[in-house]
């Protein structure tokens, strides 16, 4: 495959893909498949490479269930899409700061002297930084990972909705996650579309864009 054609294939990616709201509800994504969409959602960058993304993938009846009283306001998306997955950022992230590195020293991509040099500096840093400040870092990193999610699915044929209108105060305690820790940044319908979704436009780059 040349360069040009794989430009074409991302490009594609990238126009094709809508905010869907109604899906076949007879077609499910396999946990594996899933799996899949995940682990390449996750190859987006993050500071200091913390991947402080979380996933919940709500896929069950009883756990659509749930979902639908947090977030009344899109029921068609959760009960007919294959899941939802409610993307969390976790205000622990640094406590896998050590495993993060310690893989990266084993895999050959960092020397250990600078693997501890660099822990080091960022403990001292985090130990510091003020929890907003972090939250608001992670929070982020945490809409990468979704991007990158969404596209990963369609790339695969699927179709996602990308929703902010839920009870966020109330969905990490509902599936028995802790409140404080895991802060909630939007939820991820994903199935394949029903109808075809209703386009909708950009304002041009000259109204939204500058150059010095």
């Amino acid at each position: 495959m040349t360069v040009t054609s794989l430009n074409n294939d991302f490009k594609e990616i990238i126009t094709s893909r809508r905010s869907v709201r109604v899906y076949d509800p007879t077609v499910k994504i396999s946990r594996e498949e899933m799996t899949e969409i995940l682990e390449e959602a996750t190859l987006a960058p993050s500071s200091v490479n913390l991947q402080p993304w979380r996933f919940l993938v709500v896929d069950s009846p009883e756990g659509k269930s749930t979902l639908e009283e947090l977030a009344p306001r899109n029921k068609t998306q959760v009960t007919t899409s294959s899941a939802v997955i409610a993307v969390f950022a976790d205000m622990n992230a640094f406590e896998y700061a050590d495993e993060i590195m310690g893989s990266a020293v084993e895999k050959g991509y960092l020397p250990q002297e600078i693997k501890d040099q660099m822990m080091a500096n960022y403990t001292d840093l985090f130990e510091r930084i003020p929890a907003q400040a972090f939250r608001e870092m992670i929070l982020i990193d945490s809409g990468l990972v979704s991007m990158q999610l969404m596209l990963s699915a369609r790339a695969r044929g699927y179709d996602t909705n990308p929703i902010g209108g839920f009870e966020k105060t109330r969905i990490a305690e509902a599936f028995g996650m802790e409140k404080e820790r895991y802060v909630p940044v939007m939820l991820i319908s994903v199935g394949k579309a029903a109808k075809e979704a209703r386009r909708t436009t950009r304002l041009p780059i000259d109204r939204i864009a500058e150059w010095k």
